[in-house]
C-alpha cells in the first residue's frame, strides 16, 4: 500500500512532461499574482492541493470570483466562475505558445481581462510563453502520479503544521520553484540579506525554517541546476533555515539516509529513501520535526512559546 499511495516519480520518464507543466503552471499562476493584492512572503501567489490537482484558489475580478484548477485525474484546466459559468482546456500535449494563447483567450471570453508577464520565473534562459514551441509534452500518468505524492505529503506537512502555534504558512505550492512547502517562522526579523533581490527580501524578511518537497531536476530551471550540481537530481524533500544558525550542517538528523548539502545549506532526504520505508508518513515526520529542532534550538527560538504542549 504504501508504493501505491506514493509512486515511483522517476525523472528521466517525465522531465518533459515536467518541463512543459512548469510553465503552463506559470502561465496560470501569474494571473493569480496580477489580480490579487500582495500578502506578506507572497503566499497570495501559490496553489493549493485539492483531491483532483492543484488550485488557485477563489481570485476576485470586480464584482465577481473565478478559480482555475489543474485537475490531473481527468486532464483538465477548469475554469469556475461564481456565477455558475465554466470552461475547460484538455491538459494534452501542446506547446507552452499554444497553451498560452487558448487559455489567454478563454479568460477573455470569460470577460476576464488580465495581462501578464510572458517571462517565465527562477529558470535560466527563460523562453517567453507566447514563443515557447519546445515544450509541449504531457503524461498524464505521470501528472497524477506527482499529484499522489503531493496530497500525501501534504497531510504529513498538515500534520507536522498542527503542533506548532507559531506563525506558519499554508501549505503550499509555489509554481516558480514547482515545489510544495511548509514554512514556520520565530516572530523575529532577519538580517537583511546583501545583495538579494525584492523577491527574496519579501519572502525572508523574518527568521524561518522552512520544508518541502521538490519534483526534481529539470534541463533549464536555474534552483534545478544548483540542487542537481548537488548531487540531488531526482526527487526529495528539503529541509532550511534562514538566516542558518552556526552548526546547522552538523545536527543530529534523523533518518540517516538524510544528508547535508553544503552548496544548497538545505539537509536533503531522498523521495525514494521515503516511499520505498516501511512508514513513509513516519519518517518524513521525523525529518522534519529533527530538522526544525536542531534549527530552532542552535538559533535560540523561544520553543515554549511557539509549540502546542
Amino acid at each position: 500500500m504504501a508504493n501505491q499511495a506514493w509512486p515511483a516519480l522517476p525523472l528521466a520518464e517525465w522531465d518533459k512532461t515536467y518541463a512543459t507543466l512548469h510553465m503552463w503552471s506559470q502561465i496560470v499562476g501569474k494571473v493569480r499574482l496580477a489580480l490579487t493584492p500582495r500578502i506578506n512572503h507572497w503566499w497570495n501567489v501559490p496553489f493549493y492541493v485539492t483531491p483532483r490537482g492543484l488550485t488557485t484558489s477563489t481570485i476576485h475580478y470586480g464584482d465577481r470570483s473565478f478559480a482555475i484548477e489543474f485537475d490531473f485525474i481527468t486532464h483538465q484546466l477548469m475554469i469556475d466562475c461564481d456565477d455558475g459559468v465554466t470552461a475547460s482546456m484538455a491538459l494534452v500535449p501542446c506547446p507552452v505558445a499554444e497553451f498560452y494563447r487558448k487559455f489567454m483567450t478563454t479568460l477573455q471570453e470569460l470577460g476576464i481581462e488580465v495581462k501578464i508577464r510572458t517571462i517565465p520565473s527562477e529558470v535560466e534562459n527563460p523562453v517567453p510563453f507566447d514563443r515557447d514551441f519546445q515544450n509541449s509534452s504531457y503524461d498524464g500518468e505521470f501528472s497524477n502520479r506527482l499529484l499522489q505524492i503531493l496530497l500525501q505529503t501534504e497531510k504529513v506537512f498538515t500534520r507536522f503544521r498542527s503542533d506548532f502555534i507559531g506563525k506558519c504558512s499554508p501549505v503550499h505550492f509555489f509554481w516558480g520553484s514547482f515545489d510544495l512547502a511548509v514554512t514556520r517562522f520565530s516572530g523575529r526579523r532577519a538580517p537583511e540579506r546583501e545583495g538579494a533581490d525584492p523577491v527574496t527580501r519579501e519572502a525572508y524578511s523574518h527568521e524561518v525554517v522552512s520544508h518541502g518537497f521538490w519534483p526534481g531536476k529539470r534541463a533549464s530551471g536555474a534552483v534545478e541546476e544548483e540542487k542537481a550540481s548537488s548531487g540531488i537530481g531526482g526527487p526529495a524533500f528539503y529541509a532550511y533555515a534562514i538566516p542558518e544558525p552556526p552548526g546547522m550542517d552538523k545536527a543530529r538528523v534523523f533518518p540517516q539516509q538524510a544528508f547535508y548539502s553544503a552548496e544548497l545549506k538545505e539537509w536533503i532526504l531522498p523521495y525514494d529513501e521515503v516511499r520505498t520505508s516501511a512508514s513513509p508518513e513516519q519518517m518524513l515526520l521525523d525529518f522534519m520535526q529533527s530538522t526544525y529542532e536542531a534549527a530552532a534550538n542552535l538559533a535560540g527560538w523561544d520553543r515554549s512559546a511557539l509549540e502546542r504542549r
